[in-house]
């Protein structure tokens, strides 16, 4: 689906997103989740190595 067009639906509209549209926006929500994920975990890990190594 042309990114252009799903980014002019919005969840707000009185229209039903399309099987396709809502296929991909959870798409999009499911890879940002993920990624913000992964960065949350990596800085708690970075962080929780920093005070290990203060520790000592």
């Amino acid at each position: 689906m042309p990114e252009e067009i799903l980014n002019k639906y919005r969840l707000t509209s009185m229209e039903e997103p399309t099987d396709e549209m809502l296929a991909q926006i959870m798409h999009e929500v499911a890879v940002e989740a993920k990624e913000s994920t992964e960065k949350a975990r990596k800085k708690y890990f970075d962080e929780l190595r920093k005070s290990i190594k203060e520790s000592k």
